[in-house]
C-alpha cells in the first residue's frame, strides 16, 4: 500500500479549517472554539479570550460568552495540563487531561515541593505538617466557595510559612508554603481557578475546589487525549506529539496505535500521523487572514513549526524562552506579528514582499475587525516580543 504524502499546502489547508481561521468554519459559542482546539493556552488569561474571539463568527460578545462558559455553564475549566501548563479544556475533557498527563506531573511536583520543603526549612515543615495544612485549606475553601490565597491564609495562617528554595545556589529564594501548595494542588485536579480579581485581562484569580470526576485509566485518557489532538493538529510528527503532550515517547507510540494512526510522509521527508478518517485532504481551500494571540494554541499547536512559521520571522515573534507573541496569518502559514498602541490602536507589519492588494486588504479588514471588538482596550502579552513591543512603541 502507497503511503499518503501530504504536502505544505495541505497542511496549511487543513489547519485552516480544523482551527476555524477561515470565515466560513467561525463557531458561535466559545465550548465550540474550545472543543475545536481541544485545549486554549491559558498562562495569559487575555490569550483565552482573544483565541476565542478570533474564531466567532459575531465576535462582539466575546467576553461574556466566555466568562458564562467559565463561570456560570462551567463548560469550560481552567486547569493544569499538559507540560505543567494552564490550559482551557472543555469540562468534559477534565478527567481525560488529569490522568493522561496530570497524575504524572502531580507526583513529580509534589515530591519536589517535599523535598525543597524540607531542606528549605532545616525539617522543620514536614510531610505531615503539609497533610494538616492543606486539609485545613481544602476545608476553608469548600466553605468559602472560592478563595484568594490571601483570604485562604485567614483561615489557615500557617500558609504563610517561607521556606528557602535552592539554598546556597545562585537563584536562591524565600518561598511561601501557600503559592507552592496552591500550585500543586492545582495539578493533582483538586482546586481549580475561579474568577479573576479585575477584568478579563487580569492574572490574578480566585481559587475553588475541582469538580469530581471519574479516575480512568492512564492508557485509554492518554489514546482518547492524543486522538483528539490528532483529529485537529494531523498530520503531526512523533516528535510534535512528544512535544505537545509531554509524554514519553513509548506513550506516545502506544497511543498511537490505540487510536488507529495512519502513517504519511511530509514534504522534506518526515513522517507524520493522521487519523484513519483524515487521510484523504480537504480540497482547495480559499486563503483568509487572521490575528491571532500571543501563545494562540495555533501558534503552539506543533514543535516543527518551519511548515507555517518561516524562518525570517522567528526572531521578532518569540520571546528568548520560546513563547510566541501575536502574529498575522494568511493561508494557514504565519506572514507577520502584531501589537497595540497606548490608545488600544491594533497596528501590524507583514513580511517583505508579502502578497497582493487583495492579500493586504484582507488583512487590514482582519486588523479592523480585531480592534472593533476590542473597543479600545489595551492588552499587553504576558511574554513580551520584540516585534510586539517595537509597534506598541510606535
Amino acid at each position: 500500500m502507497t503511503t499518503r504524502h501530504i504536502g505544505t499546502e495541505e497542511r496549511r489547508a487543513r489547519l485552516v479549517l480544523a482551527h476555524r481561521l477561515s470565515p466560513a468554519a467561525r463557531a458561535e459559542r466559545a465550548e465550540d472554539v474550545a472543543r475545536s482546539l481541544v485545549a486554549l493556552h491559558g498562562t495569559d488569561p487575555a490569550t483565552v479570550y482573544l483565541a476565542v474571539g478570533a474564531r466567532l463568527a459575531d465576535p462582539g460578545g466575546t467576553v461574556a460568552d466566555v466568562e458564562r462558559a467559565l463561570y456560570e455553564d462551567r463548560t469550560l475549566v481552567r486547569m493544569h495540563g499538559m507540560r505543567h501548563t494552564v490550559f482551557v479544556f472543555p469540562t468534559e475533557l477534565a478527567a481525560t487531561v488529569h490522568a493522561s498527563t496530570g497524575l504524572a506531573v502531580a507526583a513529580k511536583a509534589r515530591a519536589g515541593l517535599l523535598k525543597e520543603m524540607a531542606a528549605g526549612s532545616d525539617g522543620r515543615l514536614t510531610p505531615g505538617w503539609l497533610e494538616g495544612v492543606e486539609e485545613s485549606a481544602l476545608a476553608a475553601l469548600a466553605r468559602r466557595g472560592q478563595a484568594t490565597v490571601n483570604e485562604l491564609c485567614e483561615d489557615e495562617p500557617r500558609l504563610r510559612e517561607q521556606f528557602t528554595y535552592g539554598r546556597g545556589k545562585s537563584y536562591e529564594a524565600l518561598q511561601t508554603v501557600s503559592s507552592r501548595l496552591m500550585r500543586v494542588l492545582g495539578v493533582e485536579g483538586r482546586v481549580v481557578r475561579g474568577r479573576p480579581l479585575g477584568s478579563w485581562t487580569s492574572s490574578q484569580f480566585r481559587w475553588e475546589v475541582a469538580p469530581p470526576h471519574a479516575e480512568l485509566p492512564v492508557a485509554g485518557a492518554q489514546a482518547e487525549l492524543l486522538g483528539r489532538w490528532l483529529a485537529v493538529c494531523g498530520p503531526a510528527t512523533e516528535a510534535d506529539l512528544k512535544w505537545w503532550t509531554g509524554w514519553k515517547v513509548t506513550e506516545v507510540r502506544r497511543a498511537l496505535a490505540a487510536v488507529g494512526a495512519v502513517a504519511v510522509s511530509l514534504d522534506g521527508g518526515g513522517a507524520g500521523f493522521v487519523m484513519p478518517e483524515a487521510v484523504e485532504g480537504p480540497g482547495e481551500v480559499a486563503p483568509c487572514a487572521a490575528f491571532l494571540p500571543g501563545l494562540d494554541p495555533t501558534a503552539m499547536g506543533w514543535q516543527e513549526r518551519e511548515w507555517y512559521c518561516p524562518d525570517e520571522v522567528r526572531g521578532a515573534l518569540f520571546d528568548r524562552s520560546g513563547n510566541i507573541g501575536p502574529t498575522v496569518w494568511w493561508g494557514g502559514r504565519i506572514v507577520g506579528g502584531w501589537g497595540q498602541r497606548d490608545g488600544g490602536e491594533v497596528v501590524w507589519r507583514l513580511l517583505d514582499g508579502f502578497g497582493g492588494r487583495e492579500a493586504r486588504e484582507a488583512v487590514a479588514s482582519e486588523a479592523g475587525r480585531l480592534g472593533s471588538w476590542l473597543g479600545g482596550v489595551r492588552v499587553t502579552p504576558r511574554f513580551r516580543t520584540p516585534l510586539e513591543r517595537e509597534l506598541g512603541a510606535a
